[in-house]
């Protein structure tokens, strides 16, 4: 193959890959409906739980790290990250505070009022799960493809922070799913990201005394 068909072939898939990125698909007139409608599909669950594996890819390392464990979304309340693997550890994110708890009952608290970027992660991780349109609009310009009004066809949702906090840390973030969240994936500013798939989701009316326990400040 010549030289310059291989160029022409090669710049040629590359603006198709780019025309299928999400970040090619500005909000508009012809997908807020359906937007807004996978939204408030994210938010008819007051509970979620599910199994999670992230991966942590360090770019100045050029290595990644893995975990996986299970979830917990509770609209209101906060998250929590129930790690199994590799090392056991269960983190709780709530609306000002965060609990590291480890085998053996061992609990620690941090506070975080005064840290303004863990605050408005917090509040961005919270409108993502419970599909709060209006919190991410906000904060983000917003990128939608795929998806039906009111249905539960795959889409794909990119946000790019205005916030100029949110922008300190998170350079954009992808998120997609069908009628709920498959997968978010957080592209840092200092070239790092972080990837959370997630399975097995399941919808309970309640939490158990023990899953209540965690969300509670000590």
């Amino acid at each position: 193959m010549k030289l310059r068909s291989f160029i022409f072939l090669f710049l040629a898939g590359l603006a198709q890959a780019q025309a299928q990125d999400v970040f090619g698909y500005p909000l508009g007139p012809q997908t807020d409906e359906a937007f807004r409608a996978t939204c408030a599909r994210l938010a008819q669950y007051k509970f979620i739980k599910g199994n999670f594996e992230q991966e942590k890819t360090l770019s100045r390392l050029e290595r990644s790290l893995k975990s996986s464990g299970n979830f917990i979304i509770a609209a209101g309340q906060g998250m929590v990250w129930d790690t199994v693997k590799p090392f056991p550890s269960t983190l709780t994110l709530g609306g000002d505070f965060m609990i590291q708890s480890r085998p053996g009952g061992q609990r620690t608290v941090l506070s975080v009022q005064g840290n303004e970027t863990f605050l408005r992660m917090a509040e961005v991780i919270s409108a993502v799960f419970s599909g709060n349109a209006r919190g991410l609009i906000d904060n983000f310009e917003i990128f939608y493809s795929g998806g039906v009004s009111g249905g539960a066809a795959a889409w794909e949702i990119g946000l790019s922070p205005i916030d100029k906090t949110i922008n300190s840390f998170a350079q954009r973030i992808v998120i997609k799913g069908d009628a709920v969240i498959r997968s978010i994936q957080i592209y840092e500013q200092n070239g790092d990201s972080i990837k959370y798939v997630l399975s097995n989701h399941s919808f309970p009316a309640e939490l158990d005394a023990r899953e209540k326990a965690l969300f509670s400040y000590p």
